[in-house]
């Protein structure tokens, strides 16, 4: 019993042994608390992360597509220079040549903003893309506003449009438009208010377009519209009455007016040219001030960013 009673308080002396380090330990390294993880979404940290993302994917594409960059210039380039060459020789020499300015001069505001119009709409292509191999759904399933994500894909397709048409401000030179830096600067911040405008317009097209075929067909039942009543490639005053009508009703000729006019400041024509080619936009005797316009396009585009975040909100 004796030898019972020793092999059993031994066994408990090295039991209590063996439990003291592990007390020890425990008064040492209290258990450690959970860190706090925080749930995605609902922030607006994540919101400009999101949008950020999808601005940065639209440069991306961009980027690497060096033959998009190439292409988009050809429709521009022609226009200015073959298609303004031939309309010069058809208007008198003494209104083309006198004061400094000639057609092509006139034209250079509307075809830079046919380069915004193209490549901002055309930016839009990507969404039914996405749509069409899925990966519109994973981008709509993230932990963000889908407002974000269009705010993204606006900025980033106002961006690109933006970094199009800078290329073309490199002609300027070349059909009597002076590089003066407060022409350009006023250039770049007309382009880009009307890039977001028309990459808004575009998004809201596309927001409810499932195939790549049926978008192409309603850009062109939009897009050519838009860009030959905007008169860029002609006066807005002196039209018939059903065509005047149609070209105040046009969002794009309260886009190309501002640059038309940024142009026309920097350069010296005759009373003659200006009043051919400089003429202002007007609603009847009322000719509409430059902040008027901006604010009407800045107006246009608003309302084209909300019915896209309405439309994408009913996206499945």
């Amino acid at each position: 019993m004796s030898g019972v009673g020793d092999i059993g308080g031994a066994g408990v002396s090295r039991a209590s042994s063996a439990a003291a380090p592990s007390a020890v330990a425990t008064s040492r390294h209290p258990r450690a608390v959970p860190a706090a993880v925080r749930v995605a979404g609902g922030g607006w940290q994540d919101d400009v992360r999101g949008a950020t993302v999808v601005w940065r994917r639209e440069l991306i594409r961009f980027s690497r597509n060096r033959l998009r960059i190439l292409t988009s210039l050809a429709q521009p380039v022609l226009f200015l220079f073959v298609l303004g060459t031939g309309l010069s020789s058809l208007i008198s020499r003494g209104v083309s040549s006198g004061g400094g300015a000639n057609f092509k001069t006139f034209m250079f505001p509307g075809v830079v903003a046919m380069t915004v119009l193209f490549t901002a709409t055309f930016s839009a292509v990507s969404i039914v893309w996405d749509r069409e191999f899925g990966f519109l759904r994973e981008m709509l399933v993230a932990p963000v506003r889908r407002g974000a994500l269009i705010a993204g894909k606006c900025a980033g397709g106002a961006t690109v449009a933006t970094l199009q048409a800078l290329i073309m401000l490199a002609f300027a030179g070349l059909v009597g438009v002076p590089y003066s830096p407060a022409l350009i600067f006023t250039l770049i911040g007309e382009m880009l208010l009307a890039a977001v405008a028309i990459t808004a317009l575009g998004t809201a097209l596309a927001s409810r377009i499932a195939q790549v075929e049926s978008f192409q067909v309603v850009l062109q039942f939009v897009v050519l519209p838009l860009f030959f009543l905007s008169g860029a490639l002609f006066p807005l005053h002196g039209l018939p009455t059903w065509l005047s009508v149609l070209t105040r009703l046009d969002p794009l000729a309260y886009m190309v007016d501002p640059m038309r006019r940024a142009v026309f400041a920097h350069v010296t024509t005759n009373p003659v040219v200006a009043r051919l080619f400089g003429a202002t936009m007007t609603w009847g005797s009322w000719h509409l001030p430059i902040g008027v316009e901006l604010a009407l396009t800045a107006a246009f585009a608003a309302l084209m960013l909300t019915i896209a975040v309405r439309e994408f909100s009913k996206t499945d």
